[in-house]
């Protein structure tokens, strides 16, 4: 997989790979993608161990007219040196921070000192270069040949020695430091061909000639080893010999299609006297194996061990506590691996064919790595420029970063590969790389899942999880899971799977409204707002975000077409502000329209009419209507939904109407009202009959009651009742009529409430109660006086309601009739004497006596209900003789005891008279005679002033009620005559008292 550039493509052998950096092989390279979809077809593709980018910056200019030799890299910086002898020395990004020009010839290899403060650079034109990159110094030494190698000595900015190791053509190696006396150069070995190769680490050297590798133990001042070169490998010259120290004492060794691993160990002691002039180190080779192409640069490379290979280890190399947690990994190889272009058998031939002259053209190199048992874990074709053209010597990888370093953890090491016009930084492959290899692969849901769970990771950690120690090396932004999840959603439209697709966009969208309102469009457009269990419409947020008011309403008319109940569903749970409420109610009254027409039932807007609200109601069309009510409800229009909820028979219309003052919304719609009213009477009568019954089969029916009709309340009436302010009384009988039952309730009720409110139709009353309360009729006939009486009677009479026709007939004054009716309908003495009573008339009398002289029956009634109407004496005289009257002589008896005691009552009420008479005589006397004091403030009753006021010679009145006045206050007082002396000193008022001027 490529990062930046689209720099490498995963190898897919045996097919070469032709990188799109090669427009000119664009033929060819549509020719190995067919081949290589045919491939894949056989072979489930394999997720790359590493990802590759193109370093830029001002590399492609400097490379321009010129060809890079060798690198180096230490410390984030890269010295860069070039075929025509300059020194670039760069950052990671390719950034050019200095450059100089040391030699006239190609640079062949190039050294970075720890400090990155020395560049050491070996050239062509047989100059060896030490040049410090922050102060002059500088060091040169010409070694007359050309020079092919050079190696600085480990902390060389530190050292005074200024030491370093350099070879070449002259097949010298020689150590130059630097003493008291000024630089002295050492020969460590030579006589054996060129020196192709140096590199230093700690106390130990290492160089590679023509017969082999040689290692020198600077603290012994011996060669520890040397290491032949198999006899049948290639010229040394054409394919290069790369050594790199692993650590102090592990040398790797890469040279043509071989690979070496030497172990330095210190050498056991022994007593053997020959063993003196031994080295104290020795080598041994832990590896060795052949590979099928050429080795063009190798560095060790951790490789990530799979949890199945830790569970194999023996249990004393299983790792312990935090550090089994952690990423484990073994040491393998990263190399650079060159495939030599074909040649022919009889090079040795003259032949003047050009094909066979011409120089042939170079396989595309590849990175792979090599386990320590030489099997090859990975491999990717490294896409550079012109590859064709570059042989074997012309690349080269270096380390970014130690493989020792402690602080570099596996996802932070790095490698530049560099070839005459390229440089490529190789990276292992972190959790973030992997997420994007499954999203080129359409593997969404893996790679949405493992993009969750590292964001959740970093959340936790409140960090970012780098993927390069590099930082300033601008990266590809990664995916983020709602990126993954957008594509994943589009994957699954695409594929045609709705539901999944739904389900998944509350996570990916979240808050993002746009993304919110582009997915449900998308969704309207391919016509799958409701597929499958409705897809996307469950999962549409109604807050946080909130979305524009189109797509709500969008959603109200998918339902309102394809899914009434949806519909229903849907206004009851969505906020009423987040769609235009209007709108809806038009929609929805419009489609109510449609359907009660082509269902043959009366349009809503007659729902008034009480003929279009018993109509009958299809099943959409209730539901319509139920949504319809909601609406309005909740668009704080309850009067608007007040027809609907009584024609669905919503038992929740009457605390409407009460909790939203509806009463004059309900004028029009009385009869529906009473009409719902009384059918929940009827499920409640018949709910109490059913629990009755039930009891009354348990045998649980002692102590209780079965509710009679008039327990039952009618709700309808009751409300209209009690609100005739709000609903006029000739608007409620106007459309009862229709209904004369309910007309009978509401009347009945007005008239108990107060008789005065029905008395404009007591008429209709009589009727209804002849006709629905007969016993009831009497009564009112009784205490009202507005109704028509020879109308009642004829109502009466059509009915044959004898009591009502007396006292209708009493009323009129045709008492004869009346009593007639009595006597020969009815048959009862007590309410014809009752009637004769009431009506105080004597020729009444006689004519009851009349016809009872007859009728033993009625005589012996008239005997028991003698009073002072009848004198029992008349009645007895106009028994004729020999008439049988059964109980005669009871009666007699009772009237002569009844005449008794009235005598008895009449004796004992006059005792009790005079005896009250005297008593309250005696106590008038007693207050009459009794004392009172005066005083000369007291008041006149009739001036209000005081007695001691009264003129002289006037006297002053006391009345036996003890009022006292002044006689001048009194007319006529001038008449009354003064009292005697004796009189007034009798009193004992004298002249302390009143000057004697009172009369009594």
């Amino acid at each position: 997989m490529s990062t930046n550039g689209d720099v490498v493509e995963q190898k897919e052998p045996p097919t070469p790979i032709v990188s799109v950096d090669d427009p000119e092989e664009s033929g060819s390279a549509e020719d190995e993608e067919s081949e290589r979809d045919e491939d894949d077809e056989d072979e489930e593709e394999e997720e790359p161990t590493l990802k590759y980018q193109r370093i830029t910056g001002a590399i492609p200019d400097l490379l321009k007219k010129d060809s890079a030799s060798a690198v180096a890299v230490c410390n984030k910086l890269i010295a860069l040196g070039t075929h025509a002898g300059i020194v670039h020395v760069l950052d990671m990004t390719g950034k050019r921070i200095k450059s100089y020009k040391p030699h006239m010839a190609t640079i062949v290899d190039i050294s970075l000192d720890a400090g990155t403060d020395f560049v050491a650079t070996a050239s062509m034109d047989g100059q060896v270069v030490v040049h410090s990159l922050s102060t002059p110094e500088k060091y040169s030494v010409d070694m007359k040949r050309p020079m092919r190698t050079v190696a600085m000595e480990p902390n060389f900015a530190k050292k005074g020695s200024r030491a370093f190791v350099c070879g070449g053509l002259s097949g010298a190696l020689v150590l130059r430091e630097k003493g008291w006396l000024g630089h002295k150069d050492t020969t460590l070995y030579q006589g054996e061909g060129p020196i192709w190769q140096v590199r230093w680490r700690s106390k130990l050297i290492a160089w590679a000639n023509d017969n082999g590798v040689g290692i020198y133990d600077q603290n012994s001042q011996t060669r520890i080893a040397y290491i032949d070169r198999p006899s049948d490998s290639p010229r040394a010259e054409v394919f290069k010999c790369n050594l790199h120290w692993q650590d102090d004492s592990t040398l790797i060794i890469g040279w043509a299609d071989l690979i070496k691993v030497a172990r330095i160990r210190a050498r056991a002691r022994t007593n053997d006297s020959g063993s003196g002039n031994l080295s104290p180190l020795m080598v041994e080779i832990t590896a060795v194996f052949k590979l099928d192409c050429m080795v063009a640069g190798i560095v060790p490379h951790p490789t990530l061990l799979p949890p199945s290979a830790i569970d194999g280890l023996p249990e004393s190399l299983k790792p312990e506590g935090s550090k089994q947690r952690q990423p484990q990994t073994l040491t393998s190889f990263l190399i650079v691996a060159y495939t030599p272009p074909e040649t022919f058998d009889d090079m040795d031939v003259v032949t003047e064919d050009r094909t066979r002259q011409a120089r042939k053209q170079a396989e595309r190199p590849e990175m792979r790595i090599i386990s320590r048992q030489g099997e090859e874990l990975a491999a990717d074709a490294l896409s550079v420029a012109n590859y064709q053209s570059w042989g074997c010597n012309d690349y080269a990888i270096v380390e970014a970063v130690p493989l020792d370093d402690p602080l570099v953890t596996y996802a932070e090491r790095s490698y530049i590969v560099m070839s005459p016009r390229d440089l490529v930084k190789v990276m292992p492959r972190d959790r973030r790389d992997h997420v994007e290899w499954l999203v080129e692969r359409g593997q969404y849901e893996q790679a949405l899942a493992a993009a969750e769970e590292i964001e959740a990771q970093e959340k936790a950690a409140l960090l970012r999880v780098p993927s390069s120690i590099d930082e300033p090396v601008v990266e590809k932004p990664h995916l983020s899971a709602k990126e993954i999840g957008q594509r994943f959603i589009e994957h699954l439209v695409s594929e045609g799977e709705f539901v999944k697709a739904a389900q998944l966009c509350p996570k990916v969208c979240a808050q993002d409204s746009k993304r919110w309102e582009d997915w449900i469009f998308t969704f309207a457009q391919k016509r799958q707002l409701q597929a499958c269990n409705f897809s996307i419409i469950p999962y549409v947020p109604t807050n946080h975000p909130r979305l524009d008011h189109m797509v709500y309403e969008m959603i109200l008319a998918h339902f309102l077409t394809h899914d009434r109940k949806a519909l229903l569903q849907t206004i009851k749970e969505w906020p009423r502000d987040i769609y235009d409420m209007p709108a809806v109610i038009i929609a929805v009254r419009s489609e109510l329209d449609k359907t009660t027409s082509s269902s043959s039932t009366i349009s809503p807007p007659s729902l008034n009419s009480p003929s279009s609200m018993s109509g009958p109601t299809t099943n959409d069309t209730a539901v319509l209507m139920e949504c319809l009510a909601e609406l309005y409800i909740a668009n704080r229009q309850p009067g608007k939904a007040l027809p609907y909820f009584l024609r669905l028979r919503r038992p929740n219309v009457f605390d409407l109407i009460k909790e939203n003052n509806l009463f004059t919304d309900v004028q029009d719609l009385v009869l529906l009202l009473v009409e719902f009213d009384h059918e929940l009477m009827e499920k409640a009568k018949a709910k109490n009959d059913g629990e009755s019954d039930k009891e009354k089969a348990n045998g649980d029916v002692k102590g209780r009651r079965k509710p009679a009709e008039e327990d039952i309340k009618s709700e309808a009436i009751k409300l209209l009742v009690d609100n005739i302010h709000s609903i006029p009384i000739t608007r409620v009988v106007q459309q009862l009529q229709q209904r004369p039952y309910y007309l009978f309730l509401y009347l009945d009720s007005l008239t108990k409430k107060d008789p005065h409110l029905s008395s404009s139709f007591a008429d209709l009353q009589v009727k209804m109660y002849a006709d629905f309360a007969p016993p009831r009729l009497i009564d009112f006939l009784r205490f009202s006086s507005s109704y028509d009486l020879e109308a009642a009677f004829e109502i009466c009479k059509a009915q044959d309601l004898v009591p009502e026709m007396v006292f209708l007939l009493g009323r009129m004054g045709n008492n004869k009739q009346a009593l007639t009716l009595i006597i020969e309908r009815l048959g009862d003495v007590h309410r014809a004497i009752e009637f004769a009573k009431e009506q105080g008339d004597d020729d009444l009398w006689e004519d009851l006596l009349l016809y009872s002289e007859t009728r033993p029956a009625f005589i012996r009634g008239l005997l028991e209900n003698v009073g002072p109407e009848i004198s029992p004496i008349r009645l007895i005289r106009r028994i004729k003789n020999g008439l049988e009257i059964p109980g005669l002589k009871e009666a007699l008896i009772k009237i002569l005891q009844d005449f008794h005691l009235q005598i008895s009552l009449l004796e004992g009420c006059g005792e009790i008279l005079n005896g009250d008479i005297g008593d309250l005589g005696t106590r008038l006397r007693a207050a009459q005679e009794g004392g009172f004091l005066l005083s000369m403030a007291t008041q006149c009753d009739i001036c209000s002033q005081p007695l001691a006021d009264t003129p002289e010679h006037s006297l002053a009145l006391l009345y036996l009620c003890r009022h006292v006045v002044h006689a001048t206050c009194v007319p006529g007082s001038e008449r009354v005559a003064l009292p005697t002396p004796s009189l007034v000193s009798g009193i004992g008022v004298g002249s302390r008292g009143i000057n004697g001027s009172i009369a009594l």
